[in-house]
């Protein structure tokens, strides 16, 4: 593999960067390709020794939601997701993993996981060919230790494929414009576009910031090669969004008809970009590392260099994806640092350019930033969902034939992957035929034209005396995670549908017959659990 040595910094920064560093001898005198390939395989089990403690922790709502999409056939899928409201792809890789190896936690956290760990050497392999082997051991590093991808290797969701995606778009977007080795990587950058595309919807804006980067390229780009620029460009966007079009009327249907359910998030938060990396401790080391490393980047000297180029590549697209993505929560209040996943890549690799040119400072400042990542405790939420507790608790009591409550619909595939078969389901909406997956389709609509007392009653008569009936309702004492439309909604229909039952003669509550009993930590969405008899 032809690789760069990473340019040396301009005198006016060479006093804190001048302290340069080389590999041992014997590391040296090793096979490229042993040496190289031994520090990758190590970073890889450093960083799944860190991933993999929590892949048996509790699923929550939208995991549990994507677990029983996935549980469908293939040809059923589309078809759901017509009224789910999300793109396939993660759904159909799902779908074949939990054939091979089931519906477990930890199975189907572990497709997730595999993914973020790819991230390792991948990263390592387009550095080295950007800008040498140095570099690429900084970025291995740095993929290895993210927060990010660390929290998320362990969560049933598209975004660990997203990091993949999006590294491998940034990758061959910089051999392919930057640095002059355009047409091979050319179907490279298409295909992740469009992967990226049928992976999750926010991938369109990492298109949009990738489209601006092309923008800068072409205007540093020399006249002769700027028509090759242009064309190349078009081509691989232009192949990505025609291979979209099939799946643009479901994608219309999803934006017209669908309550987003992610609306607890109402404004742009503090965890912007701190969680993309990890701590705020991180986000000050990094920081450094490109003062020292991209700052010379921006001299008179340099400004023109390929490296130069790359830096304001690497930045544009995720600070274009991010203030794009602000102007659309104008209109669709859904912010959330979890969809920005493809960013994290252009992110991590400036770093790993920036700590390259850097010296001893970047690879001290890189380690310094890894040490501080080693422990997913600091920021991994281990405890995101009680309705494990809760079936655990209520499983001896229940039998087949018995209903299901749930006031909160998005919860509702959750307490369906905990709870045993053979229970019937009804929501604030009222019967749900799929328990396993939430019809998006007006949502918002059908919950404020649903009456709880006829939800109730509804849910009544489907027992016979004796059969018992299970009210699971969301914790919402904490009133401002409850303001928006829809969760401000289901704050009070779970509170009307509590009063409707403790009111109905038809029923009784089972005396102590609740859960959970203890909590034991905070958690996203937490609910509590209520068993009632027929009379």
């Amino acid at each position: 593999m032809a690789t760069t040595a990473p340019e040396r910094s301009d005198s006016l920064w060479r006093i804190p960067t001048s302290i340069d560093y080389r590999a041992p001898d014997w590391f040296e005198r090793l096979p490229r390709a042993v040496s190289t390939g031994g520090v990758v395989l190590l970073l890889v089990a450093v960083s799944a020794y860190i991933r993999l403690h929590f892949l048996d922790g509790q699923l929550w709502a939208p995991e549990a939601a994507a677990v029983g999409t996935a549980s469908h056939s293939l040809a059923q899928i589309p078809g759901i997701l017509w009224r789910e409201g999300a793109p396939p792809l993660y759904l159909f890789l799902l779908h074949l993993w939990m054939d091979a190896f089931g519906d477990s936690e930890i199975s189907v956290h572990s497709l997730s996981a595999l993914a973020g760990l790819l991230t390792v050497p991948v990263s390592a392999w387009l550095a080295w060919g950007l800008w040498g082997r140095r570099a690429a051991f900084l970025a291995a590093a740095l993929f290895a230790f993210n927060g990010f991808l660390t929290q998320f290797a362990e969560e049933a969701a598209p975004y660990e494929l997203m990091g993949l995606l999006g590294l491998l778009a940034t990758g061959a977007f910089l051999q392919a414009f930057v640095y002059g080795r355009r047409r091979g990587y050319l179907p490279l950058f298409a295909v992740s576009l469009l992967l990226m595309a049928y992976t999750d919807y926010w991938g369109l804006f990492f298109w949009a910031g990738a489209a601006l980067a092309l923008a800068a390229v072409w205007r540093r780009t020399g006249a002769d090669d700027r028509r090759g620029v242009l064309r190349d460009g078009l081509l691989a966007f232009g192949a990505a969004a025609i291979l979209f079009v099939p799946w643009l009327p479901t994608l219309i249907h999803q934006i017209v008809s669908s309550t987003s359910p992610w609306q607890y998030v109402p404004v742009p938060g503090a965890n912007m970009p701190r969680l993309l990396v990890g701590t705020d401790r991180v986000i000050a080391v990094l920081a450094f590392v490109l003062v020292c490393g991209a700052g010379p980047l921006a001299t008179r000297a340099q400004r023109r260099s390929p490296a130069a180029t790359a830096a304001l590549a690497l930045a544009i697209v995720p600070l274009s994806a991010l203030l794009l993505t602000l102007i659309a929560w104008a209109f669709v209040p859904v912010w959330d640092y979890r969809l920005f996943a493809p960013i994290v890549a252009p992110v991590l690799l400036l770093c790993a350019l920036a700590a390259a040119r850097s010296n001893l400072v970047g690879l001290v400042l890189v380690a310094v930033s890894c040490a501080f990542l080693a422990n997913p405790l600091s920021f991994i939420p281990t405890y995101k969902s009680d309705l494990r507790d809760i079936a655990a608790e209520m499983q001896p009591d229940l039998r087949q034939g018995d209903v299901v409550l749930v006031a909160q619909p998005e919860q509702t595939p959750l307490a369906y992957y905990y709870l045993p078969a053979g229970l019937r389901y009804v929501t604030a909406l009222g019967p749900d035929p799929h328990p396993g997956w939430v019809n998006w389709d007006d949502a918002l609509g059908r919950l404020q034209r649903a009456d709880p007392a006829a939800v109730v009653a509804r849910a009544v008569s489907l027992l016979r005396p004796g059969q018992q009936l299970l009210y699971i309702r969301p914790l919402t004492e904490e009133v401002s995670s409850w303001t928006e439309r829809w969760s401000a909604l289901v704050r009070r229909r779970a509170a009307q549908l509590g009063e409707a039952l403790a009111t109905d003669p038809q029923v009784a509550w089972a005396g102590r017959m609740f859960a959970p009993h203890n909590y034991r930590d905070s958690i996203y969405l937490p609910s509590s659990a209520l068993l009632f008899v027929k009379r």
